[in-house]
Order: C-alpha cells, then structure tokens, then sequence
C-alpha cells in the first residue's frame, strides 16, 4: 500500500453519494475539502466519526472547506446510514475500492488473528489545488474532526 505524502496531487475520483449524484474532485475546484475513508456504515466507530464530522461540517464551512465520507459501501447503505444519522454532505460509494487504492487506504487488516483487506480509516485535507496539505493514515474516529480543524486554524 502506498501512503500519498503531503504535497503529493490528490487522486482523482468520480463516484456516486448517497443520493445517486455523482461527486467528483474536480467539484470541488478552488476549494478545501477533508476527505474521510470509513471501512462500513453504521457500525460503531464509523457512526462516531462521520456524526462529528457532521457536527463540525458548518465550523469547516467557516474555513471554506467541505466535508466528504467516502467508503465501500453501495449507494443504498449510504442512504440509509446518511437518513439515519441526519448526515449532510456527501457519502461517496466507493464498491470496487479504486479511490481508496489510489489514497494508500485499502489494504491488509487483522481481526481476531484473521487477516483481510479493507479500508485503513484515513483522512486528508485537500488543499484548493487539489494537493494533499495533510494526511492521516490509521487515524481513530474521534480524531479526524480536531486534527482537520488544528491544520484549518493553524494556517
């Protein structure tokens, strides 16, 4: 798994939200963006983190960046999670993992001594040239939201 580095170019990706819309990068031209790998909607960890992304989405506003979840799910669970939880901003699906390969987030997992492939919880901000001005790999759910938000305040 190759980890982008920071000023590294942002892969591309054009991929359905929760509402069938299809969200490219390049829909977001000239502007911030948090990007956020979650390995499956609804379940715990994956709740925590996109519900305080979701309550920190009009701070990130403040710092004209947007907010997008993007993991393997279908389209219809994104939905669902997205009603369920009152989430905002797009859920990308993202079934066939291409996007996640290209950010360095799809790889080797262990659980109960069983070993899988599947999403590294990560998160990027992208800056308005669509360059990588920060990454974290294997960042925990309640992280994602402070770390973004020392960078955006920092700058």
């Amino acid at each position: 798994m190759k980890q982008l580095k920071k000023g590294d170019k942002a892969p591309y990706f054009s991929l359905n939200d929760q509402n069938g819309e299809t969200v490219s990068l390049d829909s977001y031209k000239g502007e911030k963006i948090l990007i956020y790998f979650y390995p499956k909607a609804n379940t715990p960890g994956c709740t925590t983190q996109s519900c305080a992304v979701e309550k920190a989405r009009m701070d990130f506003k403040g710092f004209h960046t947007a907010v997008i979840g993007i993991s393997p799910d279908s389209v219809e669970r994104q939905k669902k999670f997205a009603d369920k939880y009152n989430l905002d901003f797009p859920l990308l699906s993202d079934e066939d993992h291409a996007v996640a390969e290209a950010y360095g987030v799809w790889g080797e997992k262990k659980m109960y001594g069983k070993k899988y492939k599947g999403i590294i919880r990560s998160s990027f901000l992208v800056n308005e040239e669509s360059v990588i001005e920060e990454r974290w790999y294997k960042v925990s759910p309640k992280n994602t939201v402070p770390y973004a938000m020392k960078i955006l305040e920092d700058r």
